[in-house]
Order: structure tokens, then sequence, then C-alpha cells
């Protein structure tokens, strides 16, 4: 008798067998049609390694020699099945536990060190003989025509796009197979039985209707609201990969989107919706706002850094089978991050790559779609078409800056993907202006803030997190400072504390008339809260920057539109740094009257990507190999980093009693409750953690940094570089 699996403290086994027939059943479940039986002889073949010897004996006898028994069936699969597609197969099988790796190329031949698909394939004569499988397992028959079928939209002889779909095929053939066997071993390991966490769309849309229903227009800006959101409404019934949803800030987008999301859901049966978010601070806010309205007709699944389903008072059981879910988005309604979405999809690791197949069959709504990256916009595309393609699902792109998607998706993406605009008529668009942008040109710290000073609240929004510091301690009066030098536990505080000081200002002094200075706010961020935040400021100020940022930073203004002649200030310090997106955004101030016209956007996103174009090309896995064998699924996923161009390190920080005590237990043990810690953290660049360390203010304990002297972070500014006790 072969094993696969022995629990723990017991006789109780699982042969090789059961876990692979079991396996490949759940994964060929899965899979979308032409993919069935495919990913049903990959599941079969994964483990078939383990009837050599050598692994039955570490098995029976409980040792840790390490036995390789991927290669095995890597090996063994192009023998075993019919198919032109066994090279795909191969990276599957040989990555089910270390990743998917690189193809490499015929030179890797040392085994013993070579981590490429083409070096683990070499010598197979060293394994012990596995031929057992043959008399229990049974291969379904492959048609290679449903695959090739896969390919039809390949124009021409584009080996680029063959090579991105060959890569995103095998990454979702791999999701499959990852999942099926992390779930059938959990079974058989812990009796464990994961169910979708299920929502019903339609009880869920009565309930949202009932709420948007309750909003009747009086004002002409809520009756241009209401005329916008009936645009995308009537649009419901066209069928599209991706719809653009072109709202302007204040317009009910978020409502609004997730109507159209279930409208569209169950009018095509399609099984999710998949809402994507590029801040932690937006999740927390559209989650409380979905979460309030569903109430029990929706389990919503929220994945993100910064929240952790310990610190919920859900119930035990419940928390279980949602932080399950977490791993592998086995739910109805996911919210997640940018980063989280297209690290499943560009990422080669079981752990990420198990949630892909779960995209299909869903709607996706992208928030705030123009923050994505644009020296990753072409792989993010490519990744959103071929989900659109291939898996049934749509998109929806949502942004109050809509770059001209239609254009970018036939130039960097598969040019069959169909987009439509859900909102062509902007003639309602000027009522949501709520302020005027101008330029005032370069001015100093000290000059910035003898401007504000008269202002009953004020946000000034800067480029880094050091001017964002420096600013806030020469601002006087009631202040409030917020960047990524906080935790996100301070940030969320500090957030909260500003709100409420400023529902408080409006309630007092609705008209902000003769505000005395003790009850004026000024608040000094970085580009964080520009995305979200729903804070509304008197005046916003604003450093030179990309267009859309400083957009964003003017829907913090006026947000209600109770004021006329509101302000958006642009600057610029002496000192700043000029890049492309500044530069073409300073040219279209002397160019354009209002900036926030949208002629004016579709232009500075023109020139921005006609600027980037060699950057935005480079950036695809096709770039670095020029055939399927020597795809570099492990290379390129190091790579792929959403989050910023120069590595930035996470430092924990002390900030209440809870935290103190996760951190004194990874001082203590070496490990602790790192998804919980996380909120903990702030984050600085490497060259500002070997300063710290120089100083002695911040030590490793069990892979992560840990601040060991307070001094060095106060809750109003985060970390210092200087203890506290050095300031004058």
């Amino acid at each position: 008798m072969n094993i696969a699996h022995k629990k723990e403290n017991s006789n109780e086994i699982q042969t090789v067998a059961e876990h692979s027939i079991s396996t490949a059943t759940l994964a060929s479940s899965f899979a979308i049609a032409p993919l069935k039986n495919f990913i049903y002889d990959i599941a079969l073949m994964h483990d078939i390694g383990k009837y050599q010897k050598s692994f039955q004996n570490k098995i029976n006898a409980g040792s840790e020699q390490r036995v390789e028994h991927a290669a095995c069936g890597a090996a063994e699969f192009p023998k075993a099945v019919n198919t032109g597609f066994a090279l795909m197969a191969q990276y599957c099988i040989a990555g089910h536990h270390t990743g998917l790796p690189d193809g490499g190329d015929r030179t890797d031949t040392d085994y013993t060190t070579a981590s490429t698909l083409s070096g683990r394939l070499s010598h197979t004569e060293r394994f012990d003989d596995y031929s057992a499988y043959k008399d229990e397992l049974v291969f379904r028959p492959v048609s290679d025509g449903d695959i090739i079928k896969l390919f039809s939209d390949i124009k021409g002889n584009n080996k680029e796009d063959y090579l991105e779909r060959y890569a995103f095929l095998t990454r979702y053939c791999f999701s499959c197979l990852t999942d099926a066997d992390s779930l059938d071993t959990a079974h058989f390991c812990t009796g464990r039985e994961d169910k979708e966490l299920v929502s019903d769309f339609e009880v869920c849309l009565r309930k949202l209707n009932f709420i948007l229903e309750s909003f009747y227009p009086e004002t002409e800006l809520q009756k241009a609201r209401s005329r916008v959101q009936k645009q995308v409404y009537a649009n419901i019934e066209e069928d599209a990969d991706i719809y653009l949803m072109n709202m302007p800030t204040g317009s009910g987008k978020t409502l609004c989107s997730m109507k159209f999301a279930l409208e569209r859901a169950i009018k095509t049966g399609r099984r999710r919706i998949i809402y994507v978010i590029p801040y932690n601070s937006i999740i927390d806010q559209t989650a409380t706002v979905f979460e309030n309205i569903f109430r029990n007709s929706a389990s919503i699944v929220r994945h993100q850094s910064s929240f952790c389903y310990d610190d919920t008072d859900l119930d035990e059981d419940y928390k279980n089978h949602i932080k399950n879910a977490v791993e592998n988005w086995n739910a109805q309604i996911i919210i997640t991050t940018s980063v989280q979405f297209f690290e499943s999809v560009y990422k080669n690791k079981r752990s990420r790559l198990r949630k892909l197949h779960n995209m299909a069959d869903s709607i996706i709504v992208f928030d705030e779609v123009h923050i994505m990256p644009v020296n990753y916009l072409k792989p993010c595309l490519r990744a959103v078409s071929n989900i659109t393609k291939l898996l049934n699902s749509e998109a929806v792109f949502l942004t109050a800056t809509m770059p001209d998607f239609e254009a970018l998706v036939r130039k960097y993406s598969f040019p069959s993907t169909i987009v439509r605009e859900l909102v062509t008529d902007k003639k309602d668009f000027p009522f949501f202006k709520k302020g005027d942008y101008t330029y005032i040109g370069e001015v100093s710290e000290e000059e910035l803030i003898a401007k504000m000073s008269d202002y009953p609240s004020v946000l000034i929004v800067v480029n880094k997190r050091k001017t964002a510091s420096s600013l806030y301690q020469k601002v006087q009066g009631k202040k409030y400072h917020l960047s990524t030098y906080m935790s996100a536990f301070d940030r969320q505080n500090t957030i909260h504390q500003i709100r409420r000081e400023l529902e408080n200002l409006y309630a007092d002094y609705p008209n902000l008339q003769d505000v005395p200075i003790d009850r004026r706010i000024t608040v000094v961020s970085t580009s964080l809260i520009e995305a979200g935040v729903d804070l509304d400021f008197h005046t916003v100020c604003r450093e030179l920057s990309g267009l859309d940022s400083i957009l964003q930073a003017g829907g913090r203004c006026n947000r209600e539109g109770r004021r006329t002649g509101a302000k958006i200030m642009i600057f610029n310090f002496g000192n700043a740094c000029q890049n492309g997106a500044v530069n073409i955004t300073k040219a279209l101030l002397q160019e354009y009257d209002d900036i926030s016209d949208d002629g004016c956007i579709r232009e500075y996103y023109s020139r921005l990507f006609d600027f980037c174009d060699e950057e935005v090309r480079r950036q695809t896995i096709a770039a670095d190999c020029g055939r399927p064998q020597n795809i570099p699924f492990s290379t390129y996923a190091k790579s792929f980093n959403m989050i910023d161009s120069r590595q930035t390190i996470a430092v924990a920080v002390g900030c209440d009693e809870t935290s103190s005590k996760l951190i004194d237990t990874l001082k203590a043990v070496g490990f602790t409750n790192y998804h919980k810690l996380q909120k903990y953290t702030c984050t600085v660049y490497e060259n500002e953690l070997e300063d710290l360390l120089r100083q002695g203010a911040v030590k490793e304990y069990g892979g992560v940094f840990c601040l060991i002297n307070p001094d060095y972070y106060s809750k109003e500014t985060g970390i210092c570089f200087e203890a506290t006790d050095y300031y004058i």
C-alpha cells in the first residue's frame, strides 16, 4: 500500500491513489470546460513520485530525509498523456510545492542546484521506480483542439500575445491543482470541509435599491447625480468584457457600481463579485458601507494586509471558516486590494496563485482604477483581458479621472477585448465641480503655512513623508499629520479624530465665518489621503504632482458642495523632484483654464502613456523569453512589485497594549501572530532602516524588524530618525 499522508498520532492513512483521484476530481470541478480533462490529468499525476520506495520509507519511518517527488510527475506526464500541451502540465506539477519555476534551458543540467524546470528534469535516472501508478490511476483523454481554441483570438504570428496567454493558462491550471491539493490534504488531516461562503444577490439588490430609492433628488446637484447613475443602469443589458464607469467625485460611484455588479451577476448567472480597491483605507470604508446595507444577506470576505479576522467579535466557527475563504477566495463577495488581486495572477507561489481560478464567473469592480501603476499597466490590462475572455468574467473600471482605457486596451492588451462606456453623456459633470484649481507657483514651507493660516479647515498634501513631517512641526494650532511613517493603527485613529473635529467645526460654524484661531484645523498629509478618505475641507493645497493626484486631492475640498468659490491651490517647492507626470501637469496648467475638464484629463493620460511607452511595453513576462520552454515564472514573480520601485521594509511598533504584547511574544519565542501585527507596522526605505539600526533603535526578531526605543516613534508623526530627547 502506497501512502500519501498519515495523520499525526493516528494510524489513519490516505493512499497516493486516494489523494490523487480526490485532488483530480476537485481540480477538474474548478476548471473551465476546455481544460477539465487536462487539469484532471495534471492533478492525477502530481504526486506519482510518492510511489517511489524512498518516499514510502520516509513516510513510514517519519524521517526528515528529502525525497524529490514533484519532478517525477513532471517527467512522466508527456509519456502518460497524449497532448501537445504537456509542458504546461510539467510546469504545474514540478512546482506544486515550491512554486512555478523558470523554464530554464538545456545548460541547466545540475539538478542538485538548478531550480528551473529544465534543471529539475535533468538526470531522471536518479528517481526510484514509481511505475506502480499505472496500476491505479486512469487518465482522461485530452482534446488539444479545445485548448487551442483558447488562443483563437490571437491574431497572426504574435509571439508575445501567444506566450502571455500560454503563461496565464499555465498559472490557471496551477491554481486549480494547488487549491484542490490543499483542500484535499486539509480535509484528510483535519477533517475540515470547506464550503463556499454564500450571499443572496437578489436580497442584496433589494436592500441596495431600497437605500438608493430613499435618496429623493431635490437640489440641482442631486438631480445631476441621479441622471449620471441612470446612464449606468440603462446599459445593464449590454454585454462587454470591460465596462468603463467614469463618474465624478460625489456622484455615488460606490453604491452605483455595486448595483451594476449585482444586476449583471443576477442577469448572467455569475457566481461572485470581487471588489478591487487600491488602498486599505478605502477598503475599510467600502466594506463598512456594504456590510451595513447587506447585513446577514451577504458573507463578505475582506482580504487586505491591515485587516485581521482575529480582531473581530465573530463567532469562532464562522471566523475560522471566513479565514479559510481568504486563502482561496471561496466566497461570493470579496473585497481586496489591487496588490492582492494582481499578485494572485503574476506571483508564482501556491499561496498566491490558488485564488486565480476563483476569479472565474465573476463581476470584478476595479475602484479608482486610474491608480493602476503606469509601469505595470500592460500586465494588469492583460490579466483583466485574460480573465474576462477566458474565464467568463466581466470587469468594471471605476474612477472619476478615467484614462482612455479603450485605446489602452487595444494598444497594450488583446485587441479582441470588448470595452464599453457606461456614461457617455458628460453634460452633468460640471455640477460636481466643488472648487477652482489655481497654480500659485513656487513657495517656501513658511510662505505656504502663512497663506493657509486664515482658512477654517485646510488640507495640505505633499509628495514626500519627510516634507509632511517638517511642515507639520512648523504649523501652529489644531493640526494633524498623516503618512506611512505612522502605523496603520495610528493613521486610522487620526483619520477618525480629523473627521470628528471637522464635523464639530461645521456644526458650530455652518457658514464657516469668524472661526476662532483655536478652532481652525490644518491637516498635513502625503498622498494616502487622496482616494477614498471621506473628509471635507474648506481649502485644499496640493504640491505639484501628476494631474490624477491633484484632482483626487481636490476631491477632499468642499466635498458636500456647501460653499461657492472654494479653492484648490497647487504649489511647488523649489527643490522638488521633476518627473514626466509633473512636467506634463505643469504644461497642462498653462494650456487649460480648467484642469478638471474631461478633455484635459484625457490629454494628460495620453501624454503620460506616450512618455512611458517604452517602460510600459517592457514589463511583461514575454519580454524575457523566446518560447514556452523558458518562461521565467519565478524570476518575473520576484520582480513584480506594484507597491514601490524602491524597496520598503516594515517596522513593527508598540502602539498600544495589544501590539506591545505581540512584539514581546516575538522577542521571547521568535514568532507571533504576524497578520495581527500587520496594522502596527510602518514602512521605511532601506537606507532609513540602516540609519535606525546604526542608532540601535531597531532590532530584528524572528525575521521582523521591531522598534525597541520608543523615543523614535510619535503617534502624531510616526517613525523618527532622531530620538525625541535630541530635539530642542
